[in-house]
């Protein structure tokens, strides 16, 4: 089989394409950048009241939950280096239907990730008196708040708007200091406030299985975690992207999982006692509503707390303003695929996708309304987040059955049973975060198909030149997938009828991952049809001379 070459020259400011102006250091930073937001500022507190100690373990089980699929997202971006390519694998896998799926799947994670940093930012701007107009008691937004949100999405736009190369030097700056202020903050503060005694004192695993596998996808750490995919969807702006990409997925996994598990360790052990006496789930003292600038504070380190509340600002900022890119190279994926009107995919002299960027800001603008406060949103964007790598996995599988000899410049070790795995975990997950939050998310699914589905109908029944081929037999497994998965949650033990007990469900959703995986593969799209859908895309990302 012929190999297709899938470097993209590097577009001229005249040309209106996407500029390829973005080396490692900037790839891997748009990942650190995004990995190290407002989780590293919640994710320990919300994570000890859920598990206790045992939090520990369940960031252990998230970070490799989460390897798992950055390995196998590592070999796609090397053999795909296209803009928004989380969107694209399925599409060339499986065709238009489930393409058009996890597109949306990926947009919806992207699009509604900067407001929830917006927020972060609000609620621990509330420390200082002159904020504290800005949110209600239950973390919803008064109509000030809503106002500073809109500004600072403004703010996140605007950035962007002075194109890649401007946006990869000011995330570098914000992620030096993103990296620096919670590694600063593991090891002043555990410096003097070390108690090993609080890991048993009331109990290690005081919530026992459930609560310890309930905490990776409801109280922030996978939520924490996520984030590797940004460089995958700058793959488009990358200068050398087959070697980069890999080397930037692991490379900001690594730097992310470590940072976050010392913080989980040492939260833990700079505790008071006394807050923590009345159990894990009464987690109390001075400043929790900011937990780590409470906790300095707590413990006599004042100006460290004080320090921690300017990161609160800059850590949410920075992850915010590399969503907001994201959503628009989504957007333009989806464009380019013929799941959106072209208006997606124009970008302007500096190469930046611009209509895209408009309707991320209009769409976090929409968003701030219903939004509630930062904790009960983490389920669903964790969900919706491992639904688009999902596509990942079953994407894999295609590719290793049906383009054997297409080149790869990483190459996974043991990739046949790593993938598969990594299919049953992401599902794992998905079934963590519980049926509330699943029954919303297939909503939000459906809005998505209603959405975009009328837009391939427009399209087809216009005989538009760019009109999206929906392959139903490719993607014959999706339908089973998504109700399955709903209809285990809605049977399961975190937020169903509690039909399926503990442990049995994980067996249940293990077994029914493995069959949907391999379905999957069985119905893919022909080794021509790949190789035609890349070709396409080749096409249509090459800049215009």
């Amino acid at each position: 089989m012929a190999k297709v070459d899938h470097a993209v020259p590097q577009a001229t400011t005249e040309s209106g394409g996407l500029r390829r102006d973005v080396g490692l250091i900037g790839l891997m930073w748009a990942s650190v950048g995004s990995i190290i937001g407002s989780g590293w500022l919640y994710g320990a507190e919300k994570a000890v009241v859920v598990a206790g100690p045992a939090a520990i373990v369940s960031w252990v089980i998230g970070a490799v939950a989460i390897v798992l699929l950055a390995l196998v997202h590592a070999e796609l971006g090397g053999m795909f280096p296209v803009a928004g390519g989380t969107a694209r694998y399925p599409h060339y896998a499986f065709g238009g239907l489930a393409g058009m799926s996890f597109g949306w799947f990926s947009w919806l994670q992207a699009a509604t990730v900067a407001p929830i940093e917006v927020e972060a930012m609000i609620g621990y701007a509330g420390h200082w008196e002159w904020a504290q107009g800005l949110q209600h008691a239950d973390g919803t937004l008064t109509p000030v708040g809503l106002l500073t949100a809109v500004l600072l999405m403004a703010v996140f736009v605007g950035v962007n708007f002075f194109g890649v190369r401007a946006l990869a030097h000011t995330n570098s700056a914000a992620t030096w200091w993103k990296i620096a202020v919670p590694l600063g903050a593991i090891f002043i503060i555990a410096a003097g406030n070390f108690h090993a005694s609080n890991f048993t004192s009331e109990g290690f695993a005081p919530f026992g299985a459930k609560g310890m596998l309930g905490a990776i996808s409801s109280s922030g750490i996978i939520f924490a975690l996520l984030g590797f995919e940004q460089a995958i969807q700058l793959a488009g702006e990358s200068r050398n992207p087959k070697r980069d990409l890999p080397r930037a997925t692991l490379g900001s996994v690594a730097i992310g999982a470590v940072i976050y598990i010392l913080l989980q360790v040492v939260f833990i052990a700079a505790l008071p006692h006394a807050s923590f006496a009345h159990g894990w789930a009464k987690l109390d003292f001075p400043g929790i509503s900011g937990p780590w600038a409470g906790l300095a504070t707590v413990v006599g380190l004042g100006w460290l707390g004080w320090v921690l509340y300017i990161d609160a600002i800059i850590s949410p900022g920075g992850t915010g303003l590399i969503y907001t890119t994201a959503t628009s190279r989504v957007s333009y994926g989806l464009a380019k695929n013929g799941y959106a009107p072209k208006a997606f995919a124009r970008t302007d002299k500096r190469g930046v996708p611009w209509f895209g960027l408009l309707m991320s800001f209009v769409t976090g603008v929409i968003c701030f309304l219903p939004f509630p406060s930062w904790q009960e949103l983490v389920g669903f964007i964790t969900s919706a987040s491992v639904l688009m790598y999902a596509g990942a996995p079953l994407a894999y599988g295609v590719f290793a059955d049906r383009l054997p000899h297409h080149e790869r410049p990483y190459r996974l070790p043991g990739g046949r049973f790593i993938s598969p795995l990594s299919f049953v975990v992401a599902n794992l997950i998905i079934y963590w975060a519980g049926w509330d939050t699943l029954w919303r998310l297939g909503f939000a699914i459906l809005l998505g198909y209603l959405l975009l589905g009328s837009y391939a109908w427009y399209a087809t029944s216009k005989r538009l030149p760019d009109a999206p081929r929906l392959d139903f037999r490719a993607a014959q497994w999706l339908p089973g997938y998504l109700l399955g998965l709903g209809a285990i949650s809605w049977l399961g033990g975190f937020g169903g009828r509690g039909v399926i007990p503990l442990w049995w469900d994980i067996l249940v959703v293990a077994a029914f991952s493995l069959g949907v995986y391999y379905w999957a593969r069985a119905t893919a799209s022909s080794p021509q049809a790949i190789e035609r859908s890349i070709e396409e895309v080749v096409v249509t990302d090459a800049p215009a001379h």
